[in-house]
């Protein structure tokens, strides 16, 4: 197998443009195409930088032309869970076209989506990708080929995965942004590429404020990695 990951911007994506327009995020929970169709069904969690930035994504997404459906599972804070139905997008007819499938869930935020998408030959992924630069731009972030044993790894080992995957969306959009910074300027190497004051300076922010947002990351996260630690085959 085939497997690339993607930073995607449709032209025709509700949840692309919402992002490009408002300080929201999307992440997938669960996902299904209709063949029959045409639509995607998603279960999706939204986080907003406030609770009117929320309210407001929510509202954008709701009147978008290729929204079919939105409904409201729950919302708190700045947080919410949806299910929405839209149309095919032309990079999904693409993809579809060629065979390929996704492998794993997809998150939007500031006007692009990571795709996790998956061929079963390398000359299949090459025409895909050719074509979707038709009407889609998009960045390969990583391309790898997956052998039967490493195959037979993921799918043994699927729970453990999905631990360090939920401990990933746990984060809030500040502590997922706070961890990764501290990673690309060098604070948790040794020695140390940042300083807590310097990070502060980066989010025009108290060293103290964060801290703590670096200080809530680092528990959800290492959590989830012990819990799937006793978990691996």
């Amino acid at each position: 197998m085939i497997d690339v990951a993607m930073e995607m911007e449709q032209y025709d994506c509700p949840f692309i443009d919402t992002t490009d327009d408002h300080d929201v995020s999307f992440t997938a929970v669960h996902w299904q195409f209709d063949g029959v169709s045409k639509e995607l069904e998603t279960r999706l969690a939204v986080e907003g930088e406030s609770r009117t930035e929320l309210e407001q994504g929510l509202t954008a997404l709701q009147d978008h032309d290729n929204m079919r459906e939105c409904s409201l599972f729950s919302k708190r804070g700045e947080s919410a869970v949806i299910r929405t139905i839209i149309g095919q997008t032309n990079a999904m007819k693409v993809i579809r076209d060629h065979g390929g499938y996704i492998t794993g869930p997809f998150h939007i935020e500031d006007g692009s989506e990571r795709w996790e998408v998956g061929f079963d030959e390398e000359r299949v992924a090459d025409d895909t990708l050719s074509d979707l630069e038709r009407n889609n731009e998009f960045t390969v972030e990583s391309r790898e080929s997956l052998g039967t044993d490493e195959l037979f790894d993921l799918l043994e080992n699927a729970e453990p995965a999905m631990t360090l995957l939920e401990g990933c969306r746990d984060l809030s959009s500040v502590e997922r942004e706070t961890l990764s910074t501290a990673v690309d300027k060098g604070y948790f190497e040794d020695p140390r590429g940042a300083t807590l004051q310097s990070l502060a300076d980066e989010f025009d922010i108290s060293d103290t404020a964060v801290s703590k947002n670096l200080r809530r990351g680092e528990r959800k996260v290492v959590r989830r990695i012990v819990q799937a630690l006793g978990d691996l085959e």
